[in-house]
């Protein structure tokens, strides 16, 4: 994610340095969400089919790949011309196809290497890593560029870690289950076969409701992500530094998806208005300790719900809904922006297009919210089958063992 918005957070410098539009910046977000569509399910396949290590060894190599294509549009020497945008593009693209194998696998790295009672905590850990870079990205793009001629520092900084993680992965992975099962679940991780196990999703009536609503949050939340800065440019804010740190500092292991959903409304409706710094703070700082905490719930959730369908499957397919939803949301919130000639609190530095406004953009997506979090606090319902599951398991274990060892008469 770190890669991803690499961008985000200096839009408009990024614009005026490659002498494009606004909308075309975007694109080199929403590209990661049409991407993970065709490929999410391929990634979801290489999970539950060739192992983690395939799947962590292949996103390293992607992401190494397309980080150092990127830094080839800012190098002066080559005089690509014409061409520097196509070559971000397409190491954004190559980015993009390694974000599916990494996003899906800390579901797969809990139930395969940890026990049952270390699962929830693994996985949690592991999915810290998204909103972990997310921070990074959102300081230290607006740290590394305060003008448009920053950029190329900005890209072969951020092909630094990206190249040692592509080291380390290939050098440091050696095998993709451990020599024993951690626990009952383990040994039938990949019990069905994939399309098998996608058709039982789909007939699953809770995990096609967590699917819809969960995908709608992760689709709106990448929205927010890649847009903030444009959205509160042209309100005064000249930093969006602030609330986004205060999101993922306050984010913890419990959370709560009703006051998410909630706090995500609020924090819409405050940025239509101009000077409300102190309250955008607070409000992130809720958003953070209740949205950013719904993940890894949600994700174990996804993997009981659905079990005994593989966990790279159960995770991936909802990835695939928020991605399908992200673009239709990113593409109806551009439209739905208004071009103004006069911005007397703007910040923005645009050169081409002029300031957009936002307003109805964030209403319409403050009301999407409200009706995901109502619809999902209203009819989601589920048993919990992996545990259920691995408590009969240890019930005949310990029956058989008992009948074993009982003296005979």
């Amino acid at each position: 994610w770190q890669l991803w918005l690499t961008f985000a957070p200096v839009a408009d410098k990024t614009a005026a340095y490659f002498h494009i539009s606004m909308d075309t910046i975007n694109w080199l977000s929403l590209v990661y969400l049409l991407i993970s569509i065709p490929f999410g399910l391929v990634a979801t396949w290489i999970l539950d089919t060739m192992g983690l290590k395939c799947a962590v060894i292949l996103s390293a190599w992607l992401n190494m790949v397309g980080s150092v294509i990127r830094t080839f549009s800012v190098i002066g020497f080559l005089s690509l011309g014409s061409l520097t945008y196509t070559y971000l593009f397409i190491g954004q693209c190559l980015c993009a196809l390694a974000q599916p194998l990494v996003i899906f696998s800390p579901t797969k790295l809990a139930a395969l290497w940890f026990p049952d009672h270390q699962r929830t905590t693994a996985n949690m850990i592991s999915s810290m890593s998204n909103p972990l870079g997310i921070l990074i990205a959102n300081l230290l793009s607006p740290a590394l560029v305060s003008e448009k001629k920053d950029i190329p520092l900005m890209l072969g900084l951020y092909a630094v870690p990206a190249v040692t993680a592509c080291v380390l992965a290939t050098v440091g992975v050696h095998d993709k289950v451990p020599p024993t099962p951690p626990s009952a679940s383990a040994t039938l991780s990949t019990s069905q076969p994939f399309f098998t196990g996608l058709k039982m999703l789909l007939r699953n009536k809770p995990y096609v409701i967590l699917m819809v609503c969960f995908g709608a949050g992760i689709g709106m939340f990448t929205c927010f992500s890649a847009l903030l800065e444009q959205i509160l440019c042209i309100k005064g804010y000249s930093d969006v530094r602030p609330f986004c740190i205060l999101s993922i500092i306050c984010y913890t292991g419990t959370g709560n998806s009703k006051q998410g959903g909630l706090g995500y409304c609020i924090t819409i409706c405050v940025l239509s208005h101009v000077n409300q710094a102190i309250p955008l703070a607070l409000i992130s700082s809720l958003f953070g300790f209740f949205g950013f905490s719904i993940y890894p719930v949600a994700m174990e959730l996804a993997v009981e719900c659905s079990y005994p369908v593989g966990e790279g499957t159960s995770t991936g397919l909802i990835f695939v809904s928020s991605q399908i939803q992200g673009v239709i949301l990113m593409l109806l919130l551009q439209a739905l922006t208004v071009q103004i000639s006069a911005a007397p609190f703007s910040t923005c530095d645009i050169e081409e297009g002029g300031a957009l406004d936002w307003t109805v953009s964030t209403l319409v997506m403050a009301g999407a919210c409200s009706v995901v979090a109502c619809f999902y606090v209203i009819f989601f319902h589920t048993d919990y089958k992996r545990l259920h599951a691995e408590a009969s398991n240890a019930t005949s274990i310990n029956k058989i063992g008992t009948e074993a060892t009982a003296p005979e008469a």
